[in-house]
């Protein structure tokens, strides 16, 4: 692993992303147990859960990009964005 095992550990089981750890892995079971779509709803749900507060930096980075963030800057698109992850700021 690039990053190692304890900061992995560190990551995954801090108090306050045990929410999306456990919903992560629990649909990672699901899936192994032969629940395909409903185990992949579980982690796509734990998987945001543990990398939303990651998504306001990568908003602000794909409207500095030129197709994308001509898109993203759009009247309805831009008021829509800024009520989801907040009012963008400087990075």
């Amino acid at each position: 692993m690039v990053i190692g095992l304890a900061r992995t550990y560190h990551f995954f089981f801090q108090r306050h992303k045990m929410r999306g750890s456990i919903c992560f892995f629990l649909g990672i079971g699901i899936v192994m147990f032969g629940w395909p779509v409903i185990g992949m709803i579980v982690e796509a749900y734990g998987f945001f859960l543990l990398f939303s507060g990651f998504l306001p930096v990568v908003i602000n980075f794909l409207r500095r990009v030129p197709i994308i963030g001509t898109f993203l800057n759009l009247p309805g698109i831009s008021g829509f964005i800024d009520r989801i992850i907040g009012p963008h700021s400087i990075i």
